[in-house]
């Protein structure tokens, strides 16, 4: 059967505004270090890292463009130990290249298919690790901040530097809901 999804989607920035619903944000926090300051570069406050984080402890600096604060020319005064979040999928190339120019440990969500291209594949044969699930992320849409939008055409992985133990792990996926803002 046809995947409609996929044939419909964006493949632009305009399509960018996916935001990760707090489901998919616990796999990846129970490996990063209770102690450590987690730099979210693309959230808001409502986001799910940075709401999910905090709420178990960590310390969290975010920050969001819209804030006036572009991840390509903005890095926090305060100390950081690694930089978790769901980027624009539009700029991947770019943001993986300024995560290694950072050298921090990273997790970032991105679509699977990811792995493959030329740009990088220089990136990612010096170190790079996925958390893989057993089933799509249902991504949260401009404007449906109460109930995430089911069907997803694309698979998501994180991509890691410095955080997973192994070089792929691959977990069981548990959704619930959980709205991104209280209305």
């Amino acid at each position: 059967m046809m995947n409609k999804g996929y044939l419909t989607c964006g493949r632009n920035a305009e399509s960018d505004e996916a935001y990760t619903p707090f489901y998919a944000v616990e796999p990846i926090l129970k490996y990063i270090p209770q102690n450590w300051t987690v730099w979210c570069p693309f959230d808001k406050a409502w986001s799910a890292f940075a709401q999910a984080l905090g709420e178990r402890g960590y310390g969290v600096i975010r920050s969001h463009i819209d804030e006036g604060r572009d991840f390509f020319g903005y890095t926090p005064d305060e100390p950081f130990d690694c930089i978790v979040s769901n980027p624009p999928f539009s700029c991947k190339d770019r943001i993986l290249q300024r995560l290694y120019a950072l050298d921090k440990p990273f997790a970032v969500l991105l679509p699977l298919n990811s792995l493959q291209g030329a740009g990088r594949f220089k990136y990612f044969q010096n170190g790079i690790r996925l958390l893989s699930f057993d089933k799509r992320i249902d991504y949260h849409t401009r404007g449906n901040y109460a109930d995430y939008t089911r069907g997803n055409h694309f698979a998501s992985a994180y991509f890691c530097r410095g955080i997973l133990p192994d070089g792929l792990i691959l977990e069981e996926l548990k959704k619930y809901d959980r709205p991104l803002k209280a209305d």
